[in-house]
């Protein structure tokens, strides 16, 4: 399909981060981010983000930044970012242990946040940060098929 055109007036990538502290309600406000930052990124003309891209993506947001607020000490920062026909989400932490993927287990109850974002995002990567590691995902704006 042709680019969606969910960039920036001005056909730049369009971002924003926000710093979360972990106190009460940080998931809840990251969750609202996402959906506030996708519905405003698109130009004038241009159809909005689909619905289930905008859940996706929040579902997304809420297991990383949840991760990210278990595991890590200290703040955790998100990043979106759109480009073309995908957002791009960047959860940074302060703790240098990489996730180890899980094999999937129906009878264990919980810890299967990274399990789930490796099954809906098209791309997944771990990248060691300087202090810490950057957890990517990136998701089509479109709606599944």
């Amino acid at each position: 399909p042709p680019d969606q055109g969910f960039s920036a007036s001005d056909g730049t990538p369009a971002e924003t981060t926000v710093a979360l502290d972990g106190k009460d309600g940080c998931i809840a406000r990251a969750r609202q981010l996402t959906g506030d930052f996708l519905t405003r990124v698109r130009p004038p003309g241009a159809p909005p983000v689909p619905v289930g891209a905008v859940d996706l993506s929040q579902l997304v947001v809420s297991e990383l930044v949840t991760n990210a607020l278990r595991y890590a000490p200290g703040p955790v920062l998100l990043q979106l970012r759109v480009s073309g026909g995908t957002v791009e989400i960047a959860v940074w932490d302060s703790d240098p242990v990489l996730p180890t993927p899980r094999a999937p287990d129906p009878t264990r109850v919980g810890q299967h946040g990274l399990e789930i974002v490796r099954a809906v995002a098209e791309e997944f990567e771990v990248v060691r940060a300087p202090v810490g590691k950057r957890i990517v995902a990136r998701l089509g704006l479109t709606d599944a098929p």
